[in-house]
């Protein structure tokens, strides 16, 4: 099989977005950790059930949301659990599966930590950005990422995705059924988003 190495146009395009993610999300973790002690991941947890009925969802619909793996979303649940940020419940129509919710208390310290989060991804990402250029950045990766899941033409979404596992009854809530090249390029990539009363995930 031939390598399709990246042309030098791919690579400078490919490098600058490995660059501004990284800095962007370093940014925004050193906010996040200053005024919440905790990472990025942690608040895009509680952002994504602040937006739900109940503030509540299954997890296996969160790591979805979150598009990371089940084993990483219930380590992260279980250090928020231990803090008193939220709580997890049995799910009634599925044995297996559990229901993570929101609590007061991380109700609160999501609103505490919004404004300084929001400001944070405005500073760091959309100040620099013209109207346009937000457009053209939501085009491109809404693209990239129906790429990997399908587009709403019905087609189904790959199994190997991290998320994925086999659908059961239960919504989540209760009235509800980088590579790197040896010199070609180099990077790694992670995602999350929402809005809500966090502002953003």
């Amino acid at each position: 099989m031939t390598t399709r190495w990246l042309t030098p146009e791919e690579q400078r395009a490919w490098r600058a977005y490995v660059a501004g993610y990284l800095l962007v999300e370093d940014a925004i973790d050193r906010q996040l950790q200053q005024e919440a002690g905790m990472p990025h991941l942690y608040y895009s947890i509680l952002a994504n059930l602040s937006e739900t009925p109940e503030r509540r969802l299954r997890m296996t619909d969160l790591a979805e949301r979150l598009k990371i793996t089940r084993s990483r979303l219930t380590y992260a649940v279980t250090r928020l659990e231990k803090d008193g940020l939220l709580r997890r419940e049995d799910c009634r129509w599925d044995k297996r599966g559990s229901i993570a919710v929101l609590t007061d208390e991380g109700m609160a310290v999501l609103e505490n930590t919004a404004p300084g989060h929001v400001e944070t991804v405005r500073a760091s990402l959309f100040d620099r950005l013209t109207p346009e250029q937000v457009g053209q950045l939501e085009e491109i990766f809404t693209q990239v990422a129906r790429g990997f899941q399908g587009d709403d033409s019905g087609e189904v979404a790959p199994e190997d995705l991290p998320w994925r596992r086999r659908s059961s009854p239960c919504s989540g809530t209760s009235n509800t059924a980088g590579t790197s090249g040896i010199s070609n390029t180099a990077g790694s990539s992670n995602t999350s988003g929402a809005s809500g009363a966090s502002g953003t995930a």
